[in-house]
């Protein structure tokens, strides 16, 4: 497998890049990191109508990231969300440095795909929590569907491509292609839809046409998370709304499990 084969030479390599924490002032806007510090609560902006991004950390390569994938899928609907998670005191660091073990457990814990399973969201339409992912495994590739363990790094790769099985309770059982880019300052993820996506007997998103991607931060005493999910929805009246809302609600829930992932796995109380 290729991450099999990153893991080898990143095991092997002799000298690691330096990482650097950003502060949170000098990714976003004075208001946004203010209402972020103050209220602990996601920043959400929905967009339907010629959607570009408002909550976009000032990143370079992020910003290229997105701007790539935006220019490419001429998406009709875009969710974003930024939270701040906020370490514990004793993991909290006051230099530019981003403390490489930090680093390492974030990139792993952005890959552990098996623990969405079972993950939960609040379905506005039924009123109720309701099961995102039923099933979600790392696979061997779209064709073969083998299921594979968790990648693991004792130190992360540059770019990393992984597929992934998921089955959601909305969506359908689906095939996703998952592309990492880990930076001196940052980690973040696409999620691509490999297969087509339905509600129930309806066309929902067609094959290739959803984007999703997270950001991760180190901010010394805290992370910045940015998530944004894109897609050309089909032409159903009223279909852009309900995954509009839906987004809206599993975008929560990921940033939820990713918090979750933190406490247990990382910052450790």
């Amino acid at each position: 497998m290729k991450y099999k084969f990153l893991l080898l030479t990143s095991i092997l390599s002799f000298i690691a890049p330096l990482a650097f924490s950003v502060p949170l002032d000098d990714l976003v806007s004075a208001a946004h990191a203010a209402q972020l510090r103050s209220s602990g609560e996601l920043i959400i902006e929905t967009q339907l109508k010629n959607p570009s991004p408002k909550l976009l950390p000032k990143n370079s390569e992020l910003n290229q990231f997105v701007s790539v994938i935006i220019k490419s899928l001429k998406p009709g609907m875009l969710v974003e969300t930024l939270y701040l998670y906020k370490k514990p005191d004793k993991y909290r660091t006051s230099s530019d440095i981003w403390d490489i073990t930090q680093k390492t457990g974030i990139s792993n814990q952005t890959m552990a795909l098996s623990s969405l399973t079972g993950t939960q969201y609040f379905s506005v339409s039924r009123n109720e929590m309701r099961t995102f992912y039923e099933y979600s495994s790392v696979i061997d590739g779209e064709k073969t569907k083998k299921p594979l363990p968790d990648p693991f790094f004792t130190h992360p790769p540059d770019t990393l491509t992984l597929f992934a099985q998921q089955k959601d309770l909305t969506f359908g059982d689906n095939i996703y292609r998952y592309t990492y880019v880990i930076s001196n300052n940052a980690v973040f993820f696409a999620q691509e839809n490999m297969t087509s996506m339905n509600i129930g007997i309806f066309p929902a998103i067609g094959k290739n046409n959803l984007r999703s991607v997270m950001s991760v931060f180190d901010c010394g005493d805290s992370i910045l998370i940015y998530a944004v999910s894109m897609a050309k929805a089909a032409s159903v009246p009223g279909m852009a709304d309900r995954i509009s809302s839906s987004f809206s609600s599993r975008a929560e829930a990921i940033l939820k499990w990713f918090a979750g992932r933190l406490d247990k796995e990382i910052f450790i109380n």
